[in-house]
């Protein structure tokens, strides 16, 4: 019987750490997580602090099922893993609150609703629940990943449209609006979060020709 191990960042690994940024992206391909990128893009700093916060959230929460996968009944799977993102969301929003208080006070009660995000309970369901806690935690950041790059990519273009500052930084000068240069009021408002996601889903389809045979 062989004793070898299957290396940390063997092919197949390394597949949970990159299909979910472009092949299998939570966001553009399998439409989860919709609501965060339309209420927390109006500025980076809350989408990347929302997108960091989801990441510990999914990778820490997809190692702890993987780990009492088996000695979890099957009719309380959902009840556990809800416990689980609770508990995380919990400590992620008291960090928040301890080191990032006017960043917590931006995202409000979208932190606590981390807790019904589709993506997460997805991976817990897909992935965790039948694999071991090493691809659990890759699949974890994976999807994160691929779940944040979309909500900074938004929130970088919505902010800079439509306040003409990045992470609260003024870049656009002043001299535009002395020429008459207006911010773009629609880029601030939820609507046109969906129109930049829908703008990224049509490059990168139009980009890799196999989404749209797949779809």
């Amino acid at each position: 019987m062989s004793n070898t191990r299957e290396p940390l960042f063997s092919a197949k690994n390394r597949r949970l750490l990159t299909t979910p940024l472009s092949k299998e992206n939570p966001i553009t391909i399998q439409v989860l997580g919709i609501c965060s990128a339309l209420a927390v893009t109006a500025k980076l700093e809350p989408a990347f602090v929302m997108a960091l916060s989801v990441t510990a959230v999914l990778a820490v929460g997809n190692v702890i099922i993987s780990i009492l996968r088996k000695t979890i009944a099957p009719r309380i799977r959902i009840i556990v893993q809800l416990v689980v993102i609770a508990a995380l969301v919990i400590l992620v929003d008291q960090v928040l609150k301890a080191f990032l208080y006017d960043v917590s006070k931006q995202l409000s009660v979208f932190v606590g609703l981390i807790i019904t995000n589709c993506i997460i309970m997805g991976r817990f369901e897909a992935f965790a629940m039948t694999n071991k806690p090493w691809p659990s935690f890759l699949d974890g950041m994976g999807n994160a990943a691929g779940y944040g790059w979309i909500l900074i990519v938004v929130a970088f273009f919505r902010e800079l449209l439509g306040s003409g500052t990045i992470w609260g930084y003024q870049v656009v000068p002043d001299g535009f609006y002395n020429f008459g240069y207006k911010d773009n009021g629609l880029m601030i408002l939820p609507p046109a979060a969906l129109i930049v996601v829908g703008i990224i889903i049509w490059v990168q389809r139009n980009k890799d020709k196999e989404l749209i045979e797949e779809n």
